[in-house]
C-alpha cells in the first residue's frame, strides 16, 4: 500500500536542519476538562481523526535533496504525562511519529515537532481532539463552528497547502539585523525544563493595556523587555550593551485569508537599544506596539515570506544533497535565526469553540519550548476569563520570572503562580 507524503512547508524547512541531541522545536497546547480523562475513550478520538487531519499523523523522513513527511503506518498512541513539557524528542521518535498525545488526570495535551504546524495549526486540532472525545463519552453533538471541523469531510487543498508560496513578494526583504541581548544562567540538569505560569484575569491584563493605548501583546513585550533592560543593566555598562528586541510570532492566516493547518507564521523582532537612553514602561509599550502595527502588513510580511521562499528556487540548491543543505540552514539559523531577539513572546489569541463545548472545559494553556540558543521563552492563551502565561526555562536562574510577574502585579494585575518545580 503507497502512502501519502508532503513537502515540508516553507516554514518547516529550517527545524530538521537545526535540531540537536538536547534540542528539537517543539511546542504543547493542553486542555483541562472539568472529570478526568478516559483514555480508552480519547485513544478513539485519536484514531478517528486521522483522515481528517492527515499531515499530522505522520513521520520525518530523510531524502536525499530534502526531508519530507510521509504518512505514519503506527497509531498514535495515548500516553500517561509522565515527566516535564517538552520532553526531548528524538530521531528515533520522529521517524515513528511527529505529535504525542498525552494525558495526565483530567488534562489532555498535544505537542508537536515544529515541522508539522504553528500554535494555531495545533490549537485547532487539539480543540477538534476534545469536541470528539466529548461526542463519545458525553453523547452529544457538538456542531461545527469556530475551529470545530466536520469529522466526515476530507481536508481541503487549501488546509494542507504551503500558504508561504502563495504569498510572497516579488522581491525579497533582507535579513539583516544587529544581535540582541541574550540571557544566559546555568543549565539544568537532565534536559530539564522549569515552567512558572502566571494566572491573570484577562479583564484586568485589557485593562492595563488599554490604560497605556495598546493590545495584550504589546503590554506584555513591554513588560519583558523592561525586565531584560533591568537585567542587563546591572550586568554591563550601557556603552556595552547590546539592544533589546522581543521576537513575536505573527499567525499570517488573518492577513491573507489562508486557511492553511501547516505553518503559516513569521516572526518579528520587536524592542528598542538601551544604548540610547533610559525607557519608561509607557514608553515600552508603546514603541512595540507601533513597531508591530508598521511591520505587521501584507506588504512588509510579503517581502518576508519571499526571503525564505526564493532560496528553495534556486536550482544549484534544490540539487543539493541534504547533509549539504543541512550545514548551510543551520549556519543561517545560527547567524540570523534566532539572534535578533532576546525571547519569544508568542500569543494565541482566544479559541472560538461552541457553547456546548465549554461546559466541560476548565482550562487550556500554550507552552513553547526554549529556543535552541537562549534558555528562557513565553507563550500565552486566553481562556474562559484567564489569562494562562507561561514562562518556560532550561536554567536555573528565575529573576526573569520574579521580575516580569512582580511588575505585573505592580501594574494592578492579581498574579497566582503555579510551577512544577517544588
Amino acid at each position: 500500500m503507497q502512502k501519502y507524503w508532503y513537502r515540508l512547508d516553507t516554514a518547516a524547512l529550517i527545524f530538521p536542519a537545526t535540531r540537536r541531541r538536547n534540542w528539537a522545536n517543539a511546542f504543547r497546547v493542553s486542555a483541562c476538562l472539568k472529570e478526568d480523562v478516559d483514555t480508552e475513550i480519547l485513544q478513539q478520538a485519536v484514531d478517528g481523526l486521522r483522515h481528517r487531519f492527515p499531515s499530522y499523523y505522520v513521520t520525518l523522513r530523510r531524502g536525499l535533496f530534502w526531508y519530507y513527511l510521509e504518512e505514519s503506518s503506527e497509531q498514535v498512541r495515548v500516553r500517561r504525562d509522565y515527566a516535564y513539557p517538552l520532553t526531548f524528542m528524538s530521531s528515533r521518535e520522529l521517524k515513528h511519529n511527529c505529535m504525542r498525545i498525552l494525558v495526565y488526570k483530567n488534562r489532555i495535551a498535544a505537542e508537536f515537532f515544529h515541522s508539522l504546524t504553528d500554535g494555531r495549526g495545533g490549537s485547532i486540532y487539539l480543540c477538534n481532539l476534545i469536541a470528539r472525545y466529548l461526542e463519545l463519552k458525553e453523547g452529544i453533538t457538538i456542531p461545527c463552528e469556530g475551529l470545530i471541523r466536520d469529522l466526515s469531510e476530507t481536508p481541503s487543498p487549501e488546509e494542507l497547502e504551503d500558504s508561504f508560496l502563495k504569498n510572497a513578494a516579488e522581491v525579497a526583504s533582507g535579513r539583516k539585523e544587529e544581535p540582541s541581548y541574550r540571557l544566559h544562567g546555568t543549565r539544568e540538569d537532565r534536559g530539564f525544563k522549569t515552567l512558572t505560569t502566571g494566572i491573570v484575569e484577562t479583564r484586568a491584563l485589557l485593562d492595563a493595556a488599554h490604560r497605556y493605548g495598546v493590545t495584550v501583546t504589546a503590554l506584555l513585550a513591554g513588560v519583558m523587555a523592561e525586565s531584560i533592560i533591568a537585567m542587563q543593566n546591572a550586568e554591563k555598562p550601557r556603552r556595552r550593551q547590546r539592544p533589546v528586541k522581543i521576537t513575536i510570532p505573527v499567525d499570517l492566516r488573518r492577513l491573507y485569508g489562508s486557511e492553511t493547518l501547516r505553518n503559516f507564521s513569521l516572526v518579528l523582532n520587536i524592542g528598542v537599544d538601551p544604548r540610547y537612553g533610559d525607557y519608561t514602561l509607557e514608553e515600552l509599550c508603546k514603541n512595540i506596539y507601533h513597531q508591530l502595527c508598521a511591520s505587521a502588513t501584507r506588504q512588509n510580511m510579503a517581502g518576508m515570506i519571499a526571503a525564505n521562499v526564493q532560496p528553495q528556487k534556486l536550482i544549484p540548491l534544490r540539487l543539493t544533497p541534504v547533509s549539504i543543505k543541512n550545514a548551510v540552514m543551520d549556519a543561517v539559523y545560527r547567524r540570523s535565526g534566532e539572534s535578533g531577539g532576546s525571547l519569544n513572546i508568542s500569543n494565541i489569541t482566544a479559541l472560538p469553540l461552541p457553547e456546548v463545548m465549554l461546559q466541560y472545559i476548565s482550562r487550556m494553556e500554550f507552552i513553547i519550548g526554549p529556543q535552541r540558543s537562549y534558555p528562557n521563552n513565553c507563550s500565552v492563551l486566553s481562556f474562559g476569563g484567564y489569562t494562562y502565561i507561561n514562562m518556560i526555562r532550561n536554567i536555573r536562574q528565575s529573576e526573569l520570572e520574579r521580575r516580569f510577574f512582580s511588575r505585573l502585579v505592580e501594574l494592578g494585575i492579581a498574579v497566582e503562580i503555579e510551577s512544577n518545580r517544588r
